[in-house]
């Protein structure tokens, strides 16, 4: 491919290594520096990777060369600075959640398209080989009617190996990580129309890594029903207390005739295995191996080449939206003890894959 488009990353956090790491692998993409609130960390990340470091996000909408900017700031940010990305004439990827609250989700799609430029959002998951592998398996209705779904996020304690983890208890594992399941859920069967949910602090005195003692915001333990319009009933839990090596994790389907297993809600490789009513489970191939576990900036890379080909790209902002929507409907539920219905959203860019066009490869 002849053209690259020019990406600027925000937020230096500890994601954005992998992020920058991984834009090397497309040719699509073209790394030309790094911002960050700090500075100081900014520069420190455009050294570790050979680019510039901004002096902030104006000088990154100001630069003209920036096509795509990629959001990593902390959750609470991401509203602001994509909207501001966008009204500079940015397309945008941004990493989960979309947004905290649903009514600015889809205001931000809204945006997007008045200033006619693409907005993008993890999780990825519904992009990867093993995603795709159960896609393939469901639409040949090996399971029959597909009627209950099981995701287990038992996602240990981010105190555990993160620094800083006071933010992320303030925004729960609902919105940091069952997301991904979700996401995968709505790219598969679509939109969500009913939620039940309870939540719980189970352990809410937690100290950092430096000894530091925090109070958590948000409930570290989470179960919900979620109804889906036009498919299964979704059991998922999602904490931040249990080990993720725990025996109940990834995601299962199960049909009028049978059932199917995925090893993991969150990366591209993994197992996929299959077992009709009541017999034991054999392994089912993946549709191609994957190159690496997980391709961080897979999303960024399919959504510069769809601007390029002139197609959708997959990982679209329509579906982000809907999985905050079903996200704070989970927040509701659990704070008023009673179930809460959807809204009605339109299936477009909520399923898995795009129109047209084919994913890119990497190297």
């Amino acid at each position: 491919m002849s053209e690259a488009l020019g990406v600027a990353i925000v937020g230096c956090g500890d994601i954005s290594r992998h992020y920058a790491e991984d834009l090397a692998q497309y040719p699509e993409l073209r790394l030309l520096g790094m911002a960050d609130l700090r500075p100081e960390r900014a520069v420190e990340a455009a050294a570790r990777h050979g680019v510039a470091a901004y002096a902030g996000l104006p000088d990154v909408l100001a630069d003209p060369r920036v096509d795509i900017v990629v959001n990593l700031t902390v959750a609470t940010a991401h509203v602001e600075v994509s909207a501001a990305a966008l009204r500079a004439g940015k397309h945008v990827f941004s990493e989960k959640p979309l947004a905290l609250d649903p009514v600015e989700a889809r205001r931000l799609v809204a945006l997007a398209r008045e200033c006619d430029k693409r907005l993008g959002a993890a999780p990825i998951v519904p992009l990867g080989e093993l995603a795709a592998g159960a896609r393939a398996c469901l639409a040949e209705r090996r399971l029959g009617e597909v009627r209950l779904a099981y995701a287990d996020v038992n996602w240990g304690r981010v105190e555990a190996w993160h620094p800083r983890p006071q933010p992320f208890y303030s925004v729960g594992p609902v919105f940091d990580v069952a997301v991904y399941p979700l996401s995968l859920l709505v790219s598969l069967f679509g939109a969500a129309s009913r939620v039940s949910a309870f939540g719980r602090r189970l352990w809410p005195a937690r100290r950092t890594l430096a000894g530091e003692g925090f109070e958590i915001g948000q409930p570290d333990f989470v179960v919900a029903l979620v109804e889906f319009a036009e498919g299964p009933l979704l059991r998922l839990t999602a904490n931040w207390y249990v080990s993720s090596r725990d025996r109940q994790r990834g995601v299962s389907f199960h049909g009028d005739a049978g059932s199917l297993w995925m090893s993991n809600w969150f990366q591209f490789a993994g197992t996929l295995e299959f077992a009709a009513f009541e017999a034991d489970p054999d392994p089912l191939p993946l549709p191609a191996t994957p190159v690496k576990p997980m391709r961080w900036a897979y999303g960024v890379a399919d959504m510069a080449r769809s601007v390029l080909e002139g197609r959708a790209h997959a990982a679209s902002a329509e579906r982000a939206a809907h999985v905050v929507e079903i996200a704070a409907a989970i927040h509701a539920s659990l704070e008023a003890g009673r179930p809460l219905e959807l809204p009605a959203v339109a299936a477009e860019g909520l399923l898995h894959p795009p129109p047209s066009g084919q994913p890119p490869v990497g190297k």
